[in-house]
C-alpha cells in the first residue's frame, strides 16, 4: 500500500468582522455603504508636496500609517510637515477588527530601515516624525530594537525633528519597553484603542490593564523628559460613560496627552459602525478629559492618533514653561 500524503494546508485568514467567531447579533451595526455624515467629508489628497511626498516614500520603499491605515487627514498632515512612518513592515501578527493594515506571518528584515527613515525625514525636512509599527510578536525583542535605531539614527540625521514613537504593548514585557523609552523619544504613545469592555471583539489578542501598564511604565522609565500619550477611537458600541471611566483609568497611569476619533469602517470585512457621534459629543469628550487632568487633548471626529501631533507637544511643553 502506497502511503498517502498530507494534503498541503491552505491557510485561510478569517474576516475580522466577526473576530474568535462573535456571534453576528453582538455586531448588528450600520451598513457599509451607507452615506456618511457630512462633519466626515474632507477632501481628496492631491496637492504638490503630498504627490512629491508620496513619490519619495515609494522611492525608499518606505511605509507609512498614514496610507496603510486609510487615514483622512494625510494630505493635511503631510502639507504641515509632519508624517507617520510604519516601520517593521506591513503585515501585522495580530488581527484586531477596526484595523486595515494586513496581517499574517511578517518576513520583513532591513537592518538599514532606520537610516532609510532618518534620510527620508531630513529630505522632508519634518519638523514632528511619528514612528509606529505593525505588532511584530514573532521577534525576540517584539521590534523594540528597530525602535532604537530609528530614533537614533533621526537625533543623527535631523536632529531639529522631534520625534514620538506609537508602539506596540510588547506583550507588557519591561525590558523591550525601557530600551526604547531609554532613548528618550519626545513622546511615547501606546494606543489602548477602545473601551475594556469591547476588546474581546475589537482587539483579541491585547489587554486593556495590560496597556495602561506600558504607559505608565513609559513615564516611570522617562520621566519628565518622555510625555505619555494615548487613544481611543468611538463608534464601536461603546457609552459615553464607558468613555470617561477609560480617560480615569488612562490618567490613573500618568498618561499625559489624549486624542479621540471615529472609528470609520475600512471594508466590509471589518467590525460594522455601530454609531456615528457628533461633534458637539466630541467637544464634550475634550472638555471632561480635560477636567480629569489631560494636558493635551485632541477630540473630534477625524482626528487620529497622530493628527496634530506637532501641536500636541508643543502645547504640554508651552504648559509646563510657565
Amino acid at each position: 500500500m502506497e502511503p498517502t500524503s498530507t494534503p498541503e494546508r491552505v491557510h485561510v485568514t478569517r474576516s475580522r468582522a466577526r473576530p474568535g467567531g462573535v456571534p453576528a447579533e453582538q455586531l448588528n451595526g450600520r451598513p457599509f455603504r451607507e452615506r456618511k455624515p457630512p462633519w466626515l467629508k474632507v477632501p481628496a489628497p492631491g496637492g504638490p508636496t503630498y504627490r512629491r511626498l508620496k513619490s519619495e516614500i515609494e522611492t525608499g520603499n518606505l511605509h507609512t500609517v498614514c496610507e496603510e491605515a486609510n487615514c483622512p487627514n494625510v494630505g493635511e498632515c503631510w502639507e504641515r510637515g509632519t508624517a507617520t512612518f510604519m516601520i517593521l513592515g506591513d503585515t501585522c501578527t495580530r488581527r484586531c477588527g477596526f484595523c486595515n493594515v494586513k496581517t499574517g506571518k511578517p518576513t520583513w528584515n532591513d537592518p538599514l530601515e532606520p537610516l532609510r527613515v532618518a534620510q527620508q525625514v531630513r529630505t522632508m525636512e519634518l519638523r514632528h516624525a511619528v514612528i509606529t509599527s505593525v505588532d511584530r510578536d514573532d521577534l525576540p525583542d517584539y521590534g523594540a530594537g528597530a525602535f532604537v535605531g530609528v530614533i537614533r539614527s533621526i537625533r543623527m540625521l535631523a536632529p531639529e525633528c522631534k520625534v514620538e514613537v506609537l508602539t506596540p504593548d510588547f506583550r507588557g514585557q519591561e525590558m523591550p519597553l525601557a530600551k526604547v523609552v531609554h532613548e528618550r523619544p519626545d513622546v511615547f504613545n501606546h494606543n489602548v484603542e477602545t473601551v475594556p469592555r469591547l476588546y474581546p471583539v475589537a482587539r483579541r489578542g491585547s489587554n486593556f490593564l495590560r496597556s495602561c501598564r506600558v504607559l505608565r511604565m513609559a513615564k516611570e522609565f522617562g520621566g519628565p523628559d518622555v510625555v505619555t500619550k494615548s487613544g481611543l477611537m468611538v463608534g464601536l458600541g461603546e457609552s459615553f460613560e464607558e468613555m470617561v471611566e477609560a480617560f480615569e483609568i488612562l490618567r490613573a497611569h500618568r498618561v499625559e496627552v489624549l486624542t479621540v476619533g471615529q472609528y470609520l469602517r475600512p471594508t466590509e470585512q471589518h467590525l460594522p459602525v455601530v454609531r456615528y457621534w457628533h461633534p458637539d459629543e466630541f467637544a464634550e469628550l475634550e472638555r471632561v478629559a480635560r477636567e480629569i487632568g489631560f494636558e493635551s487633548v485632541a477630540s473630534g471626529p477625524l482626528v487620529r492618533s497622530s493628527y496634530h501631533a506637532d501641536e500636541s507637544a508643543r502645547e504640554v511643553a508651552e504648559a509646563r514653561a510657565i
